[in-house]
């Protein structure tokens, strides 16, 4: 009998220190990330170092250069997307080229989005002119769209 309660109290010791090593693991990767929680979904912390992913917009920063009447292009994308995951790297680089500054809005942080600006598939991309909608294109293209698109907010942007 001695046996099983030590056998159980080393198991539980084990299970304990794997659950504080993997909490630490997650507060360390997590610190002084872009979303300003301390709580990050698995799959939002895996794309804290990615650079396809560093252009980060909060809900309250969007909404406030929206209300001064300012242009943004918005991405809204989840992390658990496959289809975002397969459009950021290619729509990214194509910003890039154009000199477009696309906001990245993360619905899976932030899920008011999804209600806030009517959005019904990931991937989403917005323009909004003057803190208006103006043009959206959404779910999974060609690149050559992505190009069209974000060539037409840069052309009525000059």
């Amino acid at each position: 009998m001695k046996k099983i309660i030590i056998f159980a109290v080393v198991l539980i010791a084990i299970f304990g220190a794997i659950a504080f090593i993997t909490q630490y693991q997650k507060e360390q990767a997590t610190e002084g990330n872009p979303y300003g929680k301390d709580d990050l979904d698995a799959s939002t912390i895996e794309q804290l170092d990615d650079p396809n992913y560093q252009n980060i917009v909060l809900p309250e920063d969007l909404q406030e250069k929206l209300e001064n009447g300012e242009d943004a292009v918005v991405y809204f994308y989840s992390p658990t997307c496959p289809h975002c995951q397969e459009t950021t790297p290619v729509l990214m680089p194509i910003a890039d080229d154009e000199n477009v500054d696309v906001l990245q809005y993360n619905l899976l942080e932030f899920e008011q989005g999804w209600t806030d600006y009517k959005i019904e598939y990931t991937p989403t991309l917005i323009y909004f002119e003057n803190g208006v909608e103006k043009d959206r294109l959404v779910g999974s293209q060609p690149e050559s769209e992505w190009t069209a698109f974000l060539g037409q907010t840069k052309e009525e942007n000059q």
